[in-house]
């Protein structure tokens, strides 16, 4: 089967509060050297967090 482009550069959003992985985004690994960190709500805390990039 064929890899896909899209699933390469899937990355795990962690909330900050409880550390459960509730997101998948995607992110350029050329532009962007730093860490992803978006405000997102996590459905386990029932609020806005910060949800930063996790390990593979």
């Amino acid at each position: 089967m064929a890899k896909s482009k899209f699933s390469e550069n899937l990355i795990k959003m962690k909330c900050g509060g409880c550390s459960r992985v509730g997101y998948f985004t995607r992110k350029n690994k050329k532009s962007t050297e730093k860490k992803l960190v978006l405000s997102k709500h996590c459905g386990w805390c029932r609020k806005h967090t910060s949800h930063k990039e996790a390990k593979r």
